[in-house]
């Protein structure tokens, strides 16, 4: 048994670190060297996802469902990809906008309206103040059991007597010192960010020791834990989804995780408000599931060790953590618990309390006192004051209303049912706002009639049932359904009761918010305010200078009207500090230029809603700035001229895209002439070299033989046969020129007659027969006499074999090399191969191969000996047979030819 004496002194020793090192982020951040502009503090601070929930209720949840658990953590886990597409997306418009809530989002997207930022704001807090009750109850029942060692119920102390009455007034003091000190909204709350972050990395690090000495030092290891848990049938359950409910239950599950993981109040406060570069998104990636994962290493061990050491319904199961200590007698290890638990807890109600007050102060409050005239005139000096007091106020008044939440209703229910209820309820912002960041056509009437519909749904499938207490109204609403009709029970909606009441309360209440957004969408007219923002939001990364675009402005006012009109609202010196800013940035001179345009209205506007939000300073615009109405000959002639502009738009792009085409067609055109050219110089260059070689030694041999009357007879002849021999390479060069040049101009005439391919064969190794002894190849023919014959031009075919079989020879080593010629009917095609042993062709030049000299794009590869010119003869040849030639080769171990010709000739192809 742990002393309330201790517990206390340690719960408020731990806050006051916590005050310290917010303390000290933001010092830090006031003297330029800022913490929170870090991807590791940023994906930490993701970590508030990770409540009291996460470090008692999975556990409890896991002890009873089994690996259902885990359907919280893999929705944003399974949808991380996502985030550089939807959650950057949001990042982006919330810095160009000015947005400091969710509710402004909303209400920003739809026109800034301000029925959808009252709407906004009121589900969030209804549906998020359960949430907040629920983090109190786990500081509460963790105290109770540490104090009184009681891990079962525990009776609720009076409100003076309750610890964690003291801790949410402390929790309250902080908020209002690090989260409601400035009147800009959209300045960041370094202090409290630092502070969530590190508390992200005490409840982890607590976790996991705790896990590890339970699991290693208390029963033994993971085999031991298992393999008893595997011996008891009851817990075997544990490890399936054991029947179709268990799936449908997986689904609704991982959906609303994913939904909340984005539109909680506290996530959209750190992961979009709080961000300082869209950046860290790229590292929170990949750290934030790293995070989930190490969090929930010892879940489902630590469930199971509590199953095995309390008989079922004796203990409380989200107790575990704080119970398996209690009855080892490792107090040190229960109070460490209890510290992951605090921390779990306070980082939630932090956040969390802050994105609530921001709300209520910025739209609800201030959009109430600048609608009405006399309130606004009466206010308007002290409105600054005001709405930095009103955020204080507020932290307060949601603490109190949480905690009477937990007084009086939540210590009937578990945390997971708690933390269900609020992410079912969030789940309803997620038509308006994905189909707002996607589809133009979405509406304002479409947003508040899906939102209301949905949440009003959530809470009869939802809320309703929890309020249900034994001999009341509502439990006969369960029981039989509404005015008696059974098909309107909150657990059977139209007959529909094969679901569990969770996915069936998300299926229905979101099932009525898409339909409805969609529906009145697809009919409601949309006002300019909201085409333009619809705009922006959904092609915002083509609006870069979306911040300063006027839109939906058309008035007259001074500048002196504008700096009054921030002076009262923003104080004096800011309202000229900003004025001067936009001045140096615009090269202004407000002296020479009174009147204020779009651009400063705009401007003023922003500077407004970081303040007091985009919903209230558009009201607060309309309201004092006058406003010019459009007169109905100004509309005729803006419709005139934009039907003329449209016209002429559409001509001029039809103009364009004639004109684009032409260009390519050109540019085409242009770039094969250059390589035509390149090829012509590339041709030339090579036949001049070629033809030198052998001229060159001609003319050496025969100056030689000139000059040397007394030459031995038999060098004499060696020059001769030298000389007759390189004429004969001149000789054989020049026809392959001239046989090329008919090929490609289409002048050469293909004489056809059947052909009998094994006499062709052998007239080639006839003609090969000397070269393959001298080099003592191993050479082989594999030609059926039975084969049909070939319609093709005799002396071509054996052109293209002899190219082939001498290639071959030149790649086969003196000794050791083979060569197989084969031939082989294939339908209606022979097909004809050379396969050689030799060192194959490189894979660099095996796209050139069939290139003649190869080209000059490609003259850093080496040529090979000889002209370079017969293999691309044998490819024009085979092409003007209507057939086909193609190689495999593999560097070092040979290479096979192939060539395809069809057996009949209907009609000669075109040689190119």
């Amino acid at each position: 048994m742990i002393s309330s004496g201790w517990l206390i002194g340690f719960s408020f020793l731990y806050l006051a670190l916590l005050f310290v090192v917010a303390w000290w982020g933001e010092r830090r951040a006031n003297r330029g060297r800022s913490l929170v502009n870090n991807p590791y503090v940023y994906a930490l601070s993701l970590a508030v996802y990770c409540t009291a929930w996460t470090y008692y209720g999975s556990v409890g949840r896991a002890a009873e469902d089994g690996i259902e658990f885990l359907t919280i953590y893999l929705g944003p886990t399974l949808t991380v990809p996502l985030w550089w597409i939807v959650l950057r997306k949001i990042i982006r418009i919330c810095r160009t906008q000015q947005i400091t809530t969710l509710a402004d989002f909303v209400s920003a997207r739809y026109g800034q309206s301000l029925r959808l930022s009252y709407l906004t704001t009121l589900v969030c807090v209804l549906g998020v103040l359960p949430y907040i009750a629920l983090q109190l109850k786990a500081i509460a029942t963790s105290f109770d059991i540490l104090s009184a060692q009681q891990v079962a119920s525990v009776q609720t102390p009076g409100v003076y007597q309750d610890t964690t009455f003291y801790i949410a007034i402390a929790l309250g003091i902080f908020v209002i010192l690090f989260g409601s000190r400035t009147l800009d909204a959209s300045d960041r709350h370094e202090g409290m960010v630092l502070a969530v972050a590190f508390e992200s990395l005490v409840k982890l690090l607590a976790f996991l020791i705790v896990g590890i000495v339970i699991v290693f030092g208390v029963f033994g290891g993971l085999e031991e834990i298992y393999g008893r848990a595997a011996a008891q049938p009851e817990l075997q359950r544990l490890f399936v989804i054991e029947d179709a409910d268990g799936f449908s239950r997986w689904f609704w599950m991982l959906l609303i995780s994913t939904l909340a993981f984005l539109f909680l109040p506290r996530q959209f406060q750190v992961a979009v408000l709080e961000n300082t570069r869209e950046d860290h998104l790229r590292k929170a990636m990949w750290l934030f599931p790293l995070y989930l994962l190490l969090i929930n290493l010892f879940v489902m061990p630590i469930a199971l060790a509590g199953r095995l050491t309390f008989p079922l319904g004796e203990v409380n199961a989200d107790t575990y953590m704080l119970a398996i200590p209690l009855w080892a007698k490792r107090e040190g290890l229960a109070l460490l618990s209890f510290l992951g638990g605090i921390s779990a807890a306070t980082s939630m109600i932090i956040v969390s309390t802050i994105a609530l007050s921001l709300m209520i102060s910025h739209n609800v409050l201030a959009p109430f006192v600048l609608g009405h005239v006399r309130l606004k005139k009466f206010l308007g000096p002290y409105f600054a004051r005001i709405l930095v007091t009103s955020r204080r106020v507020n932290v307060v008044i949601i603490l109190l209303m949480a905690y009477a939440y937990y007084r009086g209703v939540s210590t009937t229910y578990s945390l997971v049912s708690i933390g269900l209820i609020s992410f079912a309820a969030v789940a309803q912002f997620a038509p308006a706002i994905l189909g707002g960041l996607y589809w133009k056509e979405g509406s304002k009437r479409g947003a508040v009639a899906g939102i209301l519909g949905g949440f009003l749904v959530w809470g009869y499938t939802l809320v309703l049932p929890t309020l249900a207490s034994k001999g009341s109204m509502l439990e006969l609403v369960m029981q039989d359904g509404l005015f008696g009709l059974q098909w309107l029970n909150p657990h059977g909606l139209l007959g529909l009761s094969s679901l569990p009441p969770l996915a069936h309360g998300v299926f229905w209440s979101l099932l009525v918010n898409v339909g409805l957004y969609v529906g009145v969408s697809m009919y409601a007219t949309r006002s300019t305010q909201e085409r333009n923002q619809a705009e922006i939001f959904v092609d915002i990364f083509r609006y870069a200078g979306a911040r300063d675009t006027p839109i939906g402005w058309k008035g007259k006012a001074s500048v002196d009207e504008i700096r009054l009109l921030l002076a009262n609202f923003l104080g004096r010196e800011r309202a000229n500090q900003a004025l001067v800013h936009f001045a140096h940035r615009y090269r202004r001179d407000w002296e020479t230029d009174p009147v204020a345009d779009a651009p400063l209205v705009n401007y003023a506007e922003k500077l407004l809603a970081s303040a007091m939000g985009t919903a209230s300073a558009r009201v607060l615009m309309r309201t004092t700035l006058k406003e010019e109405e459009v007169s109905i000959e100004e509309v005729y002639d803006i419709l005139r001229e934009a039907q003329q502009l449209f016209s002429v738009n559409k001509e001029l792009r039809k103009k364009q895209v004639e004109l684009s085409r032409a260009t390519e067609a050109l540019q085409e055109a242009n770039n094969q002439l250059k390589r035509l050219s390149e090829q012509k110089d590339d041709f030339i260059s090579t036949v001049t070299h070629e033809m030198r070689t052998p001229l060159t030694a001609i003319r050496a041999m025969v100056e030689i033989v000139a000059d040397t009357p007394d030459l031995q007879a038999e060098e004499r002849d060696n020059f001769l046969a030298t000389i007759i021999k390189e004429t004969d390479r001149m000789n054989r060069l020049i026809s392959q020129v001239l046989d090329l040049e008919k090929l490609d101009s289409g002048k050469m005439s293909f004489s056809l007659a059947p052909v009998q391919l094994h006499s062709v064969f052998d007239e080639v190794t006839a003609s090969m027969d000397q070269l393959l002894k001298e080099k003592q190849v191993d050479f082989s023919t594999q030609v059926p006499e039975q084969l049909p014959a070939l319609e093709a031009d005799r002396d071509r075919l054996q052109q293209v074999l002899i190219n082939l079989l001498a290639n071959a020879v030149a790649a086969v080593e003196t000794k050791g090399g083979k060569i197989v010629f084969r031939a082989e009917a294939v339908g209606d095609s022979m097909l004809i191969s050379v396969v050689d042993n030799g060192k194959g062709i490189a894979s660099e030049i095996q796209p050139l191969i069939f290139d003649k000299f190869y080209q000059a794009e490609n003259q850093t590869v080496r040529k090979p000996k000889g002209s370079g010119l017969g293999l691309a003869i044998c490819r024009r040849i085979v092409d003007g047979h209507g057939g086909r030639i193609w190689f495999d080769s593999e560097p070092g171990k040979g290479s096979t030819f192939w060539v395809q010709m069809p057996l009949h000739q209907t009609e000669m192809t075109e040689v190119r």
